[in-house]
């Protein structure tokens, strides 16, 4: 009897997505512009692009939301 389990786990780990570190990792590292070809081409060839667009448009509101509170603190200093 052959062992398919080890082809099983295959197919799972490529239905299931990818990791919310993966997915932090991933749009940091394209927000900051350092992100490789190889892992860009990794990140999207057989994942949903929606946990990067989700963490894209969170990035970018904690990122606009810490320049406010910034210029915010900064200005009433003066």
């Amino acid at each position: 009897m052959a062992d398919t389990s080890g082809t099983e786990k295959n197919k799972n780990n490529k239905t299931q997505g990818p990791g919310v570190f993966k997915v932090i990792q991933s749009v940091a590292a394209g927000a900051l512009g350092v992100q490789s070809n190889k892992r860009h081409e990794e990140d999207f060839s057989g994942h949903s692009p929606w946990p990067y667009i989700v963490g894209g448009l969170l990035f970018t509101a904690i990122f606009v939301g810490t320049l406010i509170v910034v210029v915010r603190v900064v200005l009433s200093g003066q």
